[in-house]
């Protein structure tokens, strides 16, 4: 079971505070057993500050306080500190991770199933798509809804997402494309054959919504499959 360590503090002297966690995260690489912090300010008051820190489990969290650099921060923290810290650990029993979802929204529920209504819903107005088989950046919500119905008029397929990756405002997603070309697309006659195509996809998220995005495929091998070209000897 995950586990979390909310750490909660007052200080004004912030600038000196930082320096410290920049310390402890050098000394302790390759040791230390936190996977993700995060610290946020009160908007309501300058000095007061909260820090979240994950790890695998509470376990793994008891292993990273017995670090002897941990126990000289921390004695650095507190006399950083306007009074002492307080410390709520909590077991994880839900992570929802939204920006994983809403890309899964756009293969499964977009692309799949053909809910070009929920484009609205995940994507912002300005999005901007990059796709290194397209001459030009994609830009905007009509010309993705363009691109996906173009897709599944021509094409009978399925994506399957095989791994997905979050950092930040991005989520990386690795897919398995299955498809049957159907009907005329980009000028080519149907082939009714079937074929797969592996790729990456980033996604770049804003305030919840997906901005931009950028593809990396193997569209060339999908047309040879698919018998549209033949590759030389």
């Amino acid at each position: 079971m995950h586990f979390t360590q909310i750490i909660d503090f007052k200080t004004d002297q912030f600038d000196d505070m930082n320096q410290l966690m920049d310390r402890w995260v050098e000394q302790t690489k390759g040791k230390r057993t936190a996977s993700h912090s995060v610290i946020g300010k009160d908007r309501a008051d300058a000095s007061h500050y909260v820090e979240i820190v994950e790890f695998p489990s509470y376990e793994e969290a008891m292993k990273n306080s017995q670090l002897p650099e941990t126990e000289r921060i921390f004695q650095e923290m507190v006399a950083l500190c306007d009074g002492m810290p307080t410390f709520t650990d909590l077991d994880v029993v839900r992570d929802e991770q939204l920006n994983k979802a809403a890309c899964r929204r756009f293969f499964e529920e977009i692309a799949n199933d053909g809910d070009l209504d929920a484009i609205d819903e995940v994507f912002a107005a300005g999005y901007r798509d990059h796709d290194p088989n397209k001459e030009t950046v994609t830009v905007g919500t009509a010309a993705l809804r363009e691109d996906v119905a173009g897709y599944r008029a021509g094409f009978d397929f399925r994506f399957t997402i095989d791994d997905q990756l979050a950092e930040g405002d991005c989520v990386a997603n690795r897919w398995t494309w299955t498809a049957t070309h159907v009907a005329e697309f980009r000028g080519m006659p149907a082939t009714n054959r079937q074929a797969q195509m592996t790729g990456q996809t980033v996604f770049r998220f804003q305030d919840g919504m997906i901005v931009e995005a950028w593809w990396n495929h193997d569209m060339l091998g999908l047309l040879t499959k698919l018998g549209v070209l033949e590759m030389p000897h």
